[in-house]
């Protein structure tokens, strides 16, 4: 005689509990809590306004005294630009300088004359150490050659200008190329500098130009203008 076999029931995958039906209260209560600490505040505000007006006078006077006051340093600024004198020799001048105080020197010094000047002297500068843009519009690339023997020292070579030429217009876009030093030029950089139209200012231009008022285009002989050269 065959025994029945009793059915083996196979376990089912479990479902999880539902857990939202516990956070809606939890919700709820949150948003009713936040509603009413919105509405506490504005009962507040409306009821302190006074405080409220006072804070934004005191928060406008507060903005309009910092205005005055960069306006004020902006003027001051200028009038010091304005106002710049440099010696070649004594304390602070330009003989003394280390060779990156001489670059923002001249660039102090075009500043003075009106023009926007940067200086962007660095490694792979393209052989500029300044880069200006004077009132009529001419772009100005200028080479600084700091000389801690300015007398007695090597003259600045034809090399300087070599390389100034072949970039101040195709790299810089530049209309007028300048070499800056407080020394002095070979007979070489003098003659090939007066041919290719490279403006030089030895220590004799430079002194009148850092001590007195006058522009550097007009210490200079003629200055190119933008129909003359190239410009990007």
């Amino acid at each position: 005689m065959t025994g029945r076999r009793t059915p083996v029931r196979r376990k089912g995958k479990r479902r999880p509990a539902r857990r939202g039906g516990a956070d809606g209260p939890a919700v709820a209560l949150a948003a009713l809590v936040a509603v009413s600490l919105a509405a506490a505040a504005v009962r507040w505000l409306v009821a302190h306004w006074w405080l409220v007006a006072v804070a934004v006078v005191v928060a406008g006077g507060a903005a309009a005294v910092t205005a005055h006051h960069r306006v004020r340093a902006a003027r001051q600024r200028r009038l010091h630009a304005a106002q710049l004198r440099l010696a070649l020799t004594g304390p602070g001048g330009i003989d003394g300088m280390a060779p990156d105080a001489f670059e923002y020197a001249v660039r102090d010094l075009l500043q003075r004359d009106g023009c926007h000047a940067r200086k962007v002297g660095r490694a792979n500068d393209q052989s500029v150490d300044v880069l200006a843009e004077d009132p009529t519009g001419r772009r100005w690339a200028v080479q600084c050659k700091h000389k801690q023997d300015p007398v007695g020292g090597r003259p600045v070579g034809v090399g300087v200008l070599y390389a100034l030429a072949g970039t101040y217009r195709r790299s810089h876009g530049a209309h007028v190329a300048v070499v800056v030093t407080n020394g002095r030029f070979s007979r070489e950089s003098l003659k090939w500098g007066a041919e290719h139209g490279i403006l030089l200012v030895d220590r004799p231009a430079l002194a009148r130009w850092a001590a007195g008022g006058r522009p550097l285009w007009e210490v200079l002989p003629r200055v190119p203008g933008p129909r003359d050269g190239h410009h990007r």
